[in-house]
């Protein structure tokens, strides 16, 4: 799950401003104000993040197993399962993260100027 320091925090009702556009609904029409300054600017500290957690994510099956294992903590093998399944996810996302972010790269290495 991604921490609340990493992800922006914009709260959309405070940014719909009236316009002078007639939709033709009857409802007065509106308008979005401009997104807010994210609470970090920085890509790496938001990426690091998310790299921090998918790997929390994927040490926590291994953590419950053995947990599992020793009768600790009322782990049984169904919270073991479930934490493999979201690992299992987490990773798929990330791979499909990573080759959207390298096709991004290599289309704007192609750009000619």
């Amino acid at each position: 799950m991604i921490e609340k320091k990493f992800a922006p925090n914009i709260n959309l009702f405070e940014r719909i401003q009236p316009t002078k556009l007639n939709t033709g609904t009857g409802v007065a029409p509106m308008r979005m104000g401009r997104i807010e300054k994210p609470e970090t600017s920085d890509f790496s500290a938001v990426f690091s993040g998310l790299i921090e957690n998918l790997n929390h994510e994927m040490n926590a099956p291994d953590e419950l197993l053995k947990d599992a294992m020793q009768e600790n903590n009322n782990v049984d093998i169904h919270d073991v399962m479930t934490a493999m399944a979201k690992a299992e996810l987490g990773v798929s996302v990330a791979t499909t993260v990573t080759g959207k972010i390298i096709q991004a790269y290599d289309k704007i290495m192609q750009i000619q100027l």
